[in-house]
């Protein structure tokens, strides 16, 4: 029904303006959002988009402009309009125009139906057409974003672009380049940082304002005409401005590098302390890893208790087989001993009775009416059989040592310890016949019930997987009793006073040693370890009892190798294994008083020295002679024998044994019977030879032990009866005996009575 009214055109910018219009309505330049100023965006956003509406959209019809009291130019709605768009204010008329009079102030603007011609004298003044080309900048520059106020002016280099009446020295002035800003100070850098985020909190703060009105404006209706801005109190954004007068405090680099040093170190600690704290969980979480596989390795009850019962049942069988085999080892064990000791015993009354024999022949020989014409002494079959017997083992003995290179050896001093054919025969015959019948006692059990390791090996699986059990039910205490019969077998053939054999060499003493892993542990872990003992328990329990019964019914002291090897053993065991302090030295004494009592029964029984006269002696040929040399070479082996257990015995009951009884009441006797010479110098310094050095150690002022008094004595007089017949280098050998017994004055005062100059030096040394 309605015509819709041509578009505007873009039209120079004119100089000036019609005169008829221009004179008629001309008004100032409407300024855009009426009074309430370009800085109030709620106001530039309503007329903004009443403009471009109006532009898009065009109206239903001109405005006369006479009607609204606007310059004929142009509609006056195009650059002006209602700011508030509150109620009562028609719309496109600006704040502050005339009404027009005759018109109520509620009543709105007619349509004007005016012809065609009147609709096309309507021409744009330069103030429609300048705003229009503003809004057209905007929208070019912003793209799709059109701003809310218009009443700021376009970038200079952006009205230079589109304005075509600029003088060329402003366009100039403005379109300068700028390649790089300026740099700022800091101080000021901050000040326009601050004052960013100030105007950044203003704006939050006028946009809430802004949507606190338009909630009033919907929920109270307010009189036509009445601003609701003006009845709201406006807050006032606060800006902070930094004062660049203010200076900053001066930079001292020691207090800098003051405050990284302690930094640095604090940083250090706290890494260090971290660091630990990262060692210690990593501890933890491997002993919960290990803990966790030891428990699932053993948290099967099911699995606990067949260990246990299978543990139990062994145990109770393994009980069964040793009582059952134990009487029968208790007789083979006895058999043996007793074999052993007959043995030593024909031995022992063999000896006594060629004693005896000799003595009697000798002592039928020295008597004038007990010889024939022949010079033969009758003697009994018997005698003559026995005397004819102890020569023919002394020659095979003779010879034995002669093919051997023997030179230096006398007679009496072997142990005449030799078997008939017969008897050798017979003794081996039951002694193999014990062997073999001690082996057959475990035929007929398994090895894991008659074997040392494997019943250990039992043991240690129980100590490995229930270590707390084991210690609780003191298995170590238990395993001497329970091995003791498995062992004792093992010893039936061991004989200490033969061949020595190390303890270690074997096989159950191996198998405890491993069991126990005494190797490769610390003296001190060895004695907190309850196992340690074992071994010790077992040598206590089991090789010293034996030991004890060999030297009380077995030993010879007479006998050089049975001694010796009686004495490494002792040592092997006194001095390489240790022993529980209560028990072991029980059994030890016991042992070493054993030792005691059979020296001093051999002294009592073996040891004879006739007297004979002084012309029988000299005959070096005589009966008497070759007798008692015998029997004073067999008393000086007994001393050397005694004498070798120091260390192991008492030192005063060796002083008592070899000196006080031996020395003194029978090698002493023959030695002062006897003529001074090479024989008796030999035999002076094979009684020396016997005496233990560390005796004269720690002796002082020159004097030698009281129990070789009268022994020191005798070889004074020696030297001097030898110097005397010009025995100058047997002279010299008693000298040098009296200074390995420290009678040192004695051997001085001999050296200043005769003058020895030559002889000082032994002194000396």
């Amino acid at each position: 029904m309605f015509r819709r009214p041509p578009r505007n055109f873009r039209g120079r910018r004119r100089a000036e303006s019609s005169s008829s219009e221009g004179e008629s309505g001309a008004e100032p330049e409407p300024q855009l959002g009426g009074d309430r100023g370009t800085d109030a965006e709620g106001d530039q956003g309503e007329d903004d988009d009443e403009v471009v509406e109006e532009e898009e959209q065009g109206g239903a019809g001109p405005v006369s402009p006479a009607a609204e009291g606007l310059p004929a130019e142009g509609p006056a709605e195009d650059i002006g309009g209602q700011a508030d768009g509150g109620e009562g204010v028609p719309r496109g008329r600006p704040r502050g125009a005339n009404r027009k009079p005759g018109r109520a102030p509620g009543e709105m603007a007619l349509l004007s139906f005016r012809a065609e011609e009147e609709r096309e004298g309507i021409v744009p003044n330069a103030a429609y057409i300048q705003v229009a080309r503003r809004k057209r900048q905007l929208a070019r520059t912003r793209g799709d974003y059109i701003p809310l106020s218009t009443s700021r002016r376009a970038p200079v280099c952006l009205r230079n672009e589109c304005s075509d009446t600029e003088s060329e020295a402003d366009s100039d002035h403005d379109k300068t380049l700028h390649f790089a800003p300026k740099t700022k100070p800091l101080s000021q850098r901050m000040s326009e940082y601050i004052g960013s985020k100030t105007e950044g909190a203003s704006e939050d703060d006028e946009t809430q304002n802004m949507w606190e009105e338009q909630q009033l404006k919907k929920a109270v209706k307010l009189p036509q005409g009445v601003n609701v801005d003006t009845c709201l109190p406006k807050p006032q954004p606060v800006k902070i401005k930094f004062d660049l007068s203010v200076s900053l405090p001066p930079v001292n680099l020691e207090i800098v590098k003051k405050q990284l040093t302690s930094r640095i170190t604090s940083l250090q600690d706290l890494h260090r302390a971290h660091q630990r704290e990262y060692e210690k969980y990593t501890q933890d979480i491997e002993s919960s890893k290990s803990t966790i596989q030891e428990l699932e390795r053993s948290s099967s009850a099911a699995l606990n208790y067949k260990f246990y019962r299978s543990m139990k049942t062994f145990m109770e069988n393994l009980v069964d087989c040793l009582n059952e085999k134990l009487l029968h080892i208790n007789e083979l064990e006895s058999a043996m001993q007793m074999l052993l000791h007959q043995q030593a015993i024909i031995f022992l009354k063999r000896r006594q009775e060629d004693l005896k024999n000799e003595s009697a022949y000798v002592q039928l020989r020295s008597r004038k009416n007990g010889q024939s014409a022949t010079g033969n002494v009758e003697v009994d079959e018997k005698t003559q059989q026995l005397l004819e017997e102890r020569e023919a083992r002394r020659t095979c003995r003779r010879q034995a040592r002669e093919n051997f290179g023997k030179s230096d050896h006398h007679e009496g001093m072997s142990s005449d310890d030799e078997l008939s054919p017969a008897e050798m025969t017979d003794f081996q015959k039951n002694k193999d016949d014990i062997l073999r019948e001690s082996k057959k006692i475990f035929e007929d059990v398994h090895a894991d019930f008659c074997n040392v390791r494997n019943i250990l090996l039992k043991f240690q699986q129980w100590r490995e997987r229930f270590p707390d059990s084991y210690y609780d039910a003191y298995i170590s205490l238990c395993l001497p009793k329970l091995l003791s019969p498995l062992i004792r077998i093992q010893l039936i053939g061991w004989n200490p006073l033969q061949k020595f054999v190390a303890l270690n060499e074997m096989p159950w003493f191996r198998a405890i040693e491993e069991f126990s892993d005494a190797k490769n542990m610390s003296q001190s872990k060895r004695n907190d370890d309850l196992d340690q003992t074992i071994l010790p328990s077992i040598i206590e329990r089991i090789i010293l009892p034996k030991m004890t019964g060999f030297v009380e019914h077995v030993w010879d002291p007479l006998s050089t190798s049975q001694s010796i090897s009686l004495l490494h053993l002792c040592k092997n065991i006194f001095q390489e294994h240790s022993f529980s302090k209560n028990e072991s030295s029980k059994v030890k004494q016991a042992l070493v008083n054993a030792i005691v009592s059979r020296m001093k029964k051999s002294i009592e029984d073996d040891v004879f020295i006739p007297l004979y006269p002084q012309i029988a002696i000299e005959d070096r040929v005589s009966p008497q002679s070759k007798f008692q040399e015998r029997q004073f070479w067999s008393a000086a082996k007994l001393l050397s024998n005694i004498l070798l257990w120091d260390g192991l015995i008492p030192e005063d009951t060796l002083h008592e044994l070899g000196l006080s009884k031996l020395l003194n009441r029978y090698l002493l006797l023959i030695l002062l019977n006897e003529p001074p010479g090479p024989d008796n110098v030999e035999k002076c310094n094979k009684v020396v030879a016997c005496l233990p050095e560390r005796w004269f150690r720690e002796l002082k002022n020159g004097s030698t032990l009281p129990q070789l008094a009268n022994f020191s004595q005798h070889l004074l007089q020696s030297a001097h009866i030898l110097y005397k017949n010009n025995c100058s280098d047997e002279t010299k050998d008693l000298i040098l005996m009296l200074v390995k017994v420290n009678a040192l004055h004695i051997a001085e005062d001999f050296i200043e009575e005769y003058k020895l100059e030559h002889l000082k030096y032994i002194i000396r040394k």
